[in-house]
């Protein structure tokens, strides 16, 4: 009898559930679907040892902390049911029902409305999962050979213990306030009359424009300090309570213009005249002006989850495919092998560092006063892939290596001296320019621009198969692999025909334009070469400069395996490199193009998997929040709308009135969270700008059109929900 009777309210009151089961089906959608990762992986053919544990592993302790918001939003969806059913439970009451089967009713509602939602979005999150696996084979560059149908096990057992907690959440509450709620409150909710208070609308007015500074000041100081990632150690403390200081005023400002919102709304529309006393505008205005007053502080949180939802998503995306697309720049060899030497800083800091290398070591240690050949050098012992034990394996680099060249890197003073001769600094002054913002925080005015021979980057440029470029004696080529604002910078001097001054010697610019695209001096992840000096080579001997570095790139031999290729130097321990039985400097970074890829690859798609995954549960959070929100205001006002409809407006006034209310709590926090991201996202831009223009089209503009799809659908869903509910309370005008 009960479970005929729990069915029967279901279905009677499926208005009431909509809005709790689409959030709940479409959190059991998105939970199961992105869950199934580590078998989207396998069947993307992707075969990255250890990928999809680690992504399984981040993406599932990801999911319980978003459970616990949809969990919010559970319990926030059941306190709208049980505020419209306070009086049908009331009377099961009256009629002689005991709490106890009011509270067993009560169950048998959630568990059917739980299964449906969870038999629902199971369906759908397995049919989202099979269409993600080529999503995910697109972020990892790689073509699905052997598609298949999967379900995952385990996905479905996270994604039912998360529903169980929530359902169990859920249950605990509704009984909790059958139990203490008396039955004169609950037969008398719906005659409760809702309390609507109107603030003073100069205070409202006067706090509102406080917001508004507030965030044009936060706006200015972002725009102009731009976040605290590039700042030296010295300074770095001052920015980030620099930073600290914006974010409590763009934060203080979000909610200040929402608290101040009713009365800027009831004076602007009220010297409107012509548009206030227009059909219900009026009547419109009120309920706007009451009903912000009570959820300022909620639709202030609302717009910053919405600014956190478009930047994180945008941003994150952004930047991943922006490094993603200048991997070919930044890794032009199948492998490179870094070697530094030791400078007068650097020497003095290892020997000073006690403990750091004991003291034969040290006395081993020399100033470089030039550079070695690293191919003959380029030799060692194998290791095994774990890293713990060598093979005794003797591996050198002429097994694998076809051509080759050595790029050598040298700092812009003489030997034995300290201040360079060629600084990011010295050029903007020449030019009458600022220092751009990717050399903020850095070290480049201290180390100034690197110096390598003409001879070298020729063969590097004929190895790309790019024709050499005659550089004279008393010229001189910028190169820069970053791309960006540096490039940009460097062709503008050269452009403009500037001078640059080294050892004494005042060199002209060999072309008009810096070379981004066989500057690399090195594999890398973002790039290894900020600027480079490429001069003659009959100079650069003249200059005794102070060698830095050099770097072994090679390609490997032709028709040679690259996979085998890696494997046979990839765990490789150098022999230490003794010139004389002293040691000018320590082997660097050694890096295969393949290893690059993969590892940009994974990035890629891990920072995207996230940010979708956030992004989208933040965005329906916030569209479910404010849908609650507005059918609980319309179910407190019916009384009125039965009124307006006594006294003579017709339906289609009041529910303009209902759309336009809602359409202003929808649309002010998603434009305030809106103003926030593009302010936010042209720093986040200018930063990038470094290595690349960043587009935030593409895969981005497609997810952020979802995400505000589905806080469109939420809007949609809230009004068909609130016209129904004011006609119902219409149709019962002449029934008091």
């Amino acid at each position: 009898m009960l479970c005929k009777l729990a069915w029967g309210n279901v279905r009677r009151a499926g208005r009431d559930y909509l809005v709790y089961l689409l959030t709940l089906t479409l959190g059991v959608t998105v939970f199961y679907a992105f869950n199934t990762i580590s078998m989207q992986v396998d069947i993307a053919g992707i075969d990255e040892e250890g990928l999809a544990q680690v992504m399984g592993s981040m993406l599932g302790d990801l999911t319980y902390f978003l459970a616990g918001v949809m969990a919010f939003l559970m319990v926030y969806a059941n306190n709208f049911i049980m505020k419209r059913r306070k009086k049908e439970f009331g009377l099961y009451q009256v009629l002689g029902m005991g709490r106890g089967r009011v509270a067993t009713i009560m169950a048998l509602e959630t568990v059917i409305v739980s299964v449906v939602a969870f038999v629902a979005g199971i369906v759908l999150g397995v049919g989202l999962s099979q269409l993600m696996t080529f999503f995910t084979a697109s972020l990892f560059k790689t073509q699905i050979a052997n598609f298949h149908f999967f379900f995952s096990v385990h996905a479905f057992n996270l994604t039912l213990a998360c529903m169980l907690v929530m359902f169990v959440l859920t249950l605990l509450l509704n009984l909790r306030a059958v139990r203490r709620t008396k039955l004169i409150e609950l037969m008398g909710a719906e005659r409760r009359n809702e309390s609507i208070k109107t603030r003073n609308p100069w205070i409202a007015i006067a706090i509102f424009a406080v917001g508004v500074v507030l965030v044009g000041v936060a706006y200015y100081r972002l725009l102009r300090d731009g976040f605290p990632l590039t700042a030296t150690d010295s300074k770095l403390q001052e920015a980030m309570n620099q930073f600290g200081i914006t974010t409590a005023m763009v934060t203080v400002g979000t909610f200040a213009l929402f608290w101040g919102l009713s009365g800027m709304l009831i004076k602007l529309l009220q010297s409107l005249r012509g548009v206030y006393w227009r059909g219900l505008n009026m009547f419109t205005v009120r309920q706007l002006a009451a009903k912000v007053n009570t959820v300022c502080f909620s639709m202030g949180v609302i717009a910053m989850l919405l600014f956190l939802a478009i930047t994180s998503v945008t941003c994150g995306m952004s930047i991943a495919n922006v490094m993603n697309e200048n991997l070919e720049r930044y890794n032009p060899v199948d492998v490179s092998q870094r070697y530094v030497y030791y400078t007068p800083d650097t020497l003095d800091y290892y020997k000073g560092y006690k403990g750091y290398v004991n003291p034969s070591e040290a006395d081993r240690m020399v100033l470089a006063d030039t550079t070695v050949d690293l191919y003959p050098a380029w030799h060692g012992k194998g290791k095994s892939a774990d890293n713990n034990d060598e093979t005794g394996k003797k591996v050198d680099i002429a097994d694998v290596a076809g051509e080759h060249v050595q790029i050598d890197s040298y700092l812009s003073y003489p030997f034995g001296g300290s201040n360079p001769s060629v600084t990011p600094s010295e050029m903007c002054k020449t030019m009458g320019e600022k220092l751009p913002k990717a050399f903020g925080g850095g070290n480049a005015d201290t180390m100034g621009l690197f110096v390598t021979p003409a001879s070298q980057y020729n063969k590097l440029r004929q190895m790309m198969g790019e024709e050499p470029v005659h550089i004279g004696h008393d010229q001189y080529l910028l190169t820069c692999d970053m791309g960006g604002e540096l490039v940009d910078l460097y062709t503008k001097y050269m452009a403009g025909g500037h001078a640059l001054t080294l050892g004494g010697h005042e060199l002209k610019p060999a072309t008009d334009k810096s070379d981004e695209d066989t500057a690399a001096i090195a594999n890398s992840a973002m790039g290894s070469n900020p600027g480079t000096v490429v001069v003659a080579d009959e100079l650069l001997s003249q200059l005794n400069l102070q060698p830095y570095s050099s770097s072994l790139l090679v390609n490997y031999k032709q028709g040679m395996n690259t996979t085998e290729a890696d494997e046979s130097i990839k765990y490789t321990v150098l022999d230490n490199l003794l010139v004389d039985g002293k040691e000018p400097g320590s082997w660097g970074t050694f890096i295969t193009r393949s290893e690059m890829y993969t590892q940009a690859a994974q990035m890629n798609g891990l920072i995207s998997y996230l940010a979708i995954y956030i992004g989208f549960v933040l965005v329906v959070a916030c569209a479910a929040i404010l849908s609650i929100q507005q059918l609980s205001n319309v179910a407190d006002g019916s009384r009125s709308y039965r009124v307006l409809a006594q006294i003579g407006c017709d339906d289609r006034q009041i529910r303009h009135s209902v759309m336009a209310q809602q359409a202003v709590f929808f649309l002010f926090p998603l434009a305030v969270g809106l103003a926030h991201s593009f302010v936010a996202l042209k720093v986040i831009i200018e930063m990038v700008s470094i290595f690349g223009n960043m587009s935030i089209g593409g895969t981005v503009g497609l997810t952020c059109a979802i995400f505000l799809a589905a806080y469109g659908g939420y809007f949609l869903v809230t009004y068909l929900m609130s016209t129904g509910m004011v006609q119902a309370a219409i149709a019962t005008r002449y029934s008091e």
